[in-house]
C-alpha cells in the first residue's frame, strides 16, 4: 500500500566533497541547508549579504561580490536610529554607520575571494515578487520597515529573470569558468498573495530556472519545493506558522540533497563529525570527574583527527 507520492530523482553527475568550496545565496532555506553543511565542516560561505528572497536581489548580491564593491556612507540610508543598506539584510544594520560599513565590507571582501575558488554556487529563490524603492529606482533586498508608500511592488516575469541571469552567469564564468550552479526554489510558502498568488510566484521561478538549464552547461536543479509540496504535504512537517518547513522536514530535504549531490566518499567522515558534534554539545554534570576528563580528552583527539583529514584534503 502506497501512502505517499515519492519524487524520483537521480544522483547528480557532479558531486560535492570536502575539497569543494560552496557558496550559498538566497532565502532562509539557504541558511537551513548551509548551516547543516557548515556543521559538517564543508567549506561554506553562506549569504554574504544576508538573507535575500527574490532573483533580482540575489543577482545584485552576486554582482557586489564579483565586483568586490566597497560601500561608503553614501551607500547607506538612515531609517530611524539605524543605518541600513537596501542591498542587505537587517542583520547588517547598526546605529553606528562605521559598524554597519565594516560588517558589509568585511563580508563582501571575504566572499569576493571565495567566489573565485568555489566549485559550487547554490542559489535558493523564494519569490518572484520584488519591491522597487521610489526614491532611487532600485529593487531592494530588504525594506527595513520603510513605509510601504515608498515602494512599488510587482512580480518579475520569466524572461526578465532569464535575461538578468544570462548576463550574470556569463560574468561569473569569466572569473570562475568551472563553477557549478545548483538552483532550488524555497519550500517556504509566501502567503501574502494567497495560495494562488504563491503558486504563480513559484511557477515564474521554476520556468526561469528551466530556461537557464537549457541555455547553460553545469546548471542543476534540486527539487526542494516539490519534496515539500508532494512528499511532505502533511501539516506535521510545517512549523507553527504553517508556512516554514519544520526541523524534521528540513532534515528530510537535506537527506535527499545529500543523496543526490554529496559524494558517497564523504559519508563516513560526515557520520563521524555528526557524532562528534553531538558529543561537543553535551553538558556535563561534573566537570571534575575522571570520567568527564577522559571524555574531554577523547573529544580533543577526535577534533584533531577531523582537522588532520580536512587539512590533508
Amino acid at each position: 500500500m502506497k501512502l505517499q507520492t515519492i519524487i524520483k530523482t537521480e544522483k547528480s553527475n557532479v558531486q560535492i566533497d570536502y575539497d569543494s568550496g560552496i557558496m550559498l545565496i538566497g532565502s532562509c532555506f539557504t541558511d537551513n541547508i548551509g548551516n547543516i553543511l557548515s556543521a559538517l565542516r564543508f567549506d561554506t560561505t553562506i549569504n554574504p549579504c544576508g538573507i535575500v528572497y527574490n532573483p533580482e536581489s540575489v543577482a545584485t548580491s552576486l554582482d557586489l561580490i564579483m565586483d568586490n564593491k566597497v560601500f561608503t556612507k553614501d551607500d547607506l540610508l538612515k531609517v530611524g536610529e539605524q543605518w541600513v543598506s537596501l542591498k542587505h539584510h537587517g542583520s547588517f544594520s547598526s546605529k553606528d554607520y562605521n559598524l554597519c560599513l565594516k560588517k558589509i565590507n568585511d563580508n563582501i571582501s571575504l566572499a569576493s575571494k571565495k567566489i573565485l575558488s568555489s566549485k559550487f554556487l547554490i542559489i535558493t529563490l523564494g519569490t518572484s515578487w520584488v519591491y522597487r524603492y521610489s526614491e532611487t529606482g532600485e529593487i531592494v533586498s530588504n525594506c527595513h520597515k520603510i513605509p510601504a508608500s515608498k515602494f512599488e511592488r510587482f512580480r518579475l516575469d520569466t524572461d526578465e529573470i532569464v535575461i538578468k541571469y544570462t548576463t550574470l552567469i556569463k560574468k561569473l564564468r569569466n572569473i570562475n569558468k568551472d563553477i557549478k550552479i545548483i538552483f532550488t526554489v524555497s519550500p517556504i510558502r509566501h502567503w501574502k498573495d494567497g495560495a494562488h498568488g504563491n503558486q504563480l510566484s513559484k511557477s515564474v521561478l521554476l520556468l526561469a530556472i528551466d530556461k537557464l538549464k537549457d541555455l547553460f552547461n553545469n546548471i542543476y536543479y534540486f527539487c526542494a519545493y516539490e519534496l515539500m509540496m508532494d512528499e511532505l504535504r502533511d501539516y506535521r512537517f510545517y512549523s507553527d506558522d504553517m508556512l516554514h518547513p519544520s526541523k524534521l522536514a528540513v532534515e528530510y530535504i537535506w537527506d535527499r540533497f545529500k543523496q543526490d549531490f554529496i559524494s558517497p566518499s564523504c559519508f563516513d567522515l560526515m557520520k563521524f563529525i555528526e557524532k562528534l558534534n553531538k558529543k561537543e554539545a553535551h553538558r556535563p554534570t561534573n566537570v571534575d570527574s575522571e570520567e568527564y576528563k577522559r571524555f574531554a580528552q577523547k573529544l580533543i583527539s577526535d577534533e584533531k583527527y577531523v582537522q588532520s583529514i580536512l587539512k590533508r584534503k
